[in-house]
């Protein structure tokens, strides 16, 4: 198997100067150790976890043994050394190759890397995969929105990380940004963003969207699907208010948003209804 080339390209073609970048960082013969022990193995099999991380150039992972590969579960093979992983299935969204050797993609190597690496590593990763535009926001979404149901245990931790960086940088949130994208695509009227609206206790309620001359109000759930008994006591006293205060609240969870997005938008549209016409139609409110 030769591997002097890379596949992943905005084109499909490579030119001498990325060919020339993408080896810059690797030592040759550890390319050249990766690349005999894939065609040893023999296909189907990909450079997994860390190796797949390193021949990505995500940053924190050099390329070097161990090296992780992964093979399908109906296979039996060992290699002293190395780490031969198993898996059920990839799906070809998920399979691609760097330098010719075959690797699982950037957002599956991220998804991968959950399960075992710290969330110091996976914030560096994911940042740097980022900012070298080997993957979106929007498309990693969608593969942990796929993912999340065939029980890959990293997921939550990933969610986690991303959050930690939402907080850091300020702004909306991906989730957010979704839902709105969702309601506009919908022609619904669009919502105020991070409304205060009441006070609990000492503290105010900020609500993510309030759509302006209704009582309705939606929040989105975020990435954490397993709430602490301390998060949900505080999720309800703040619905709690907010109703006794004639807020009608509606909520969507990080699987809604993402997989389940028609029911959304006419959850959205039904909790509206009463109050305001869509795009197009007379709006009471002004």
């Amino acid at each position: 198997m030769a591997f002097t080339e890379r596949s992943r390209a905005t084109d499909g073609q490579l030119d001498t100067e990325f060919r020339s970048r993408d080896t810059s960082g690797f030592q040759l013969h550890q390319l050249a150790a990766i690349g005999d022990l894939i065609n040893d193995v023999g296909e189907p099999v990909r450079a997994f976890g860390p190796t797949a991380a390193a021949l990505h150039r995500f940053d924190g992972y050099r390329l070097r043994p161990p090296f992780h590969i992964v093979i399908p579960r109906s296979r039996n093979v060992r290699r002293i050394g190395h780490a031969v992983h198993t898996s059920s299935a990839h799906a070809l969204i998920d399979c691609e190759t760097v330098l010719g050797i075959p690797v699982t993609a950037p957002a599956r190597t991220l998804i991968d890397l959950a399960t075992t690496d710290t969330p110091q590593m996976l914030t560096a990763a994911l940042d740097g995969a980022l900012r070298d535009r080997l993957l979106s926001e929007d498309f990693l979404h969608r593969r942990i929105g796929d993912l999340r149901t065939s029980g890959r245990h990293g997921i939550p931790r990933l969610l986690a990380v991303i959050d930690g960086m939402e907080v850091t940088r300020g702004g909306q949130s991906w989730l957010e940004r979704e839902y709105l994208r969702l309601i506009d695509g919908a022609g619904l009227p669009r919502p105020r963003t991070q409304q205060v609206l009441g006070r609990r206790g000492d503290r105010l309620i900020r609500v993510d969207f309030h759509f302006e001359g209704t009582p309705v109000v939606v929040e989105t759930l975020g990435y954490r699907w397993h709430r602490t008994p301390h998060q949900l006591g505080i999720d309800a006293q703040r619905v709690n208010r907010l109703t006794l205060d004639g807020r009608i609240v509606v909520q969507f969870t990080y699987q809604q948003v993402t997989a389940e997005p028609d029911y959304v938008v006419t959850t959205t549209a039904a909790a509206l209804m009463p109050f305001v016409g869509t795009r197009g139609s007379p709006n009471p409110f002004g």
